[in-house]
């Protein structure tokens, strides 16, 4: 009984042993293990179309699916549709880049040009870990080929140390400038559509001749470019296109409707020096819309209607301007001017 005992200790001792030893010897052969690049990872959208003058990022286009991070993009054998080579869009073009963050508090233009700075890029890229394409703003009709042309086509080489996949037959089909938003222009031909715009909203204007309320189809708004400076001009015209008093608007915030500087104030205009585009970038900020992708002005007054009655009434406008220069916003009272305090 007792060799009977010892020998099954001596075997069950002899087990353990041996299966250390084979589990040892199995973890140190278990290969490194490796990042997968998935067969459900895949590009969204494949058709791309931005505004030229402009910066332009497409995000959210890229589902990672089961594809292990962090992934590597790169644009290869950029094209055109007739399989020519396009070094317009491959090529080291000067381009403007943020190198701290605009916060919509700075004091002077100086302080914002500080902030940024040129670097020597390709005019349409990829983001390197995000598959995020940007079209920078330096890009623009005279170099590049635009609607109704066919575009260009690339291809996307996507790895990780697991592999690499290509996806292929991006088409890249740019829209012509379109200095201003919202636009006059049509999309594709870049020829105007009609004069001027509407603004975003008028409340409780009433016409001087009428005393009817006016909407926003009794105002047009017109941009206008006259010179290649940096500033920013706001005038107010009758029906007559004569000059109306900007001083009659007498609730506006001057100092706090646009982020510019240098205020000149006349009895026919506003005019501020600042920074382009405007707004600078897409922050929401004091100076803009709810979604930080366009300046919003508003231009207020009050006056005492019938019965000593106090009507606050406002006009505003929401826009964005991409194209440096000396520029002039006209609201054009086209078929009557406002009633204002003394009318």
């Amino acid at each position: 009984m007792k060799n009977t005992y010892s020998t099954t200790l001596l075997c069950m001792r002899f087990a353990a042993l041996l299966l250390m030893i084979v589990t040892s010897g199995c973890e140190k052969n278990l290969p490194d293990d490796r990042e997968s690049l998935g067969l459900d990872t895949r590009f969204t959208q494949t058709v791309y179309t931005p505004v030229l003058g402009r910066n332009t990022l497409f995000s959210n286009n890229f589902f990672v699916g089961s594809s292990s991070l962090p992934l590597t993009f790169k644009i290869i054998n950029m094209r055109t549709r007739e399989g020519a080579a396009a070094p317009e869009l491959t090529q080291n073009t000067p381009v403007q880049i943020w190198t701290q963050p605009y916060l919509g508090d700075e004091k002077s233009i100086a302080e914002i040009e500080a902030k940024r700075k040129f670097e020597n890029r390709p005019l349409f890229e990829i983001r390197e870990h995000s598959g995020q394409f940007l079209m920078w703003s330096a890009a623009t009709s005279n170099v590049l080929r635009t609607q109704p042309d066919s575009g260009y086509v690339f291809d996307v080489e996507v790895s990780n140390s697991g592999g690499r996949r290509y996806f292929r037959d991006f088409k890249l089909m740019p829209l012509k400038e379109r200095a201003f938003e919202p636009s006059t222009l049509n999309p594709t031909t870049g020829l105007a559509q009609f004069v001027g715009l509407s603004p975003t909203n008028v409340n409780n204007i009433r016409g001087a001749r009428t005393s009817r309320f006016l909407g926003t189809g009794d105002i047009q708004v017109l941009f206008r470019k006259i010179g290649p400076g940096k500033s920013l001009s706001f005038k107010f015209v009758d029906s007559l296109f004569q000059p109306i008093d900007p001083a009659k608007f007498n609730l506006t915030k001057w100092d706090k409707l646009v982020h510019g500087f240098n205020m000149v104030k006349t009895t026919e205009s506003v005019k501020y020096d600042l920074a382009y585009p405007v707004p600078l970038i897409a922050y929401r900020t004091d100076y803009t819309n709810t979604a930080g992708d366009k300046a919003r002005v508003v231009f207020r007054y009050e006056r005492q209607g019938f019965g000593n009655i106090r009507e606050e009434a406002n006009l505003n406008l929401e826009f964005s301007i991409f194209e440096q220069g000396e520029w002039e916003i006209i609201c054009w009272f086209k078929n009557e001017p406002p009633k204002f305090i003394n009318d």
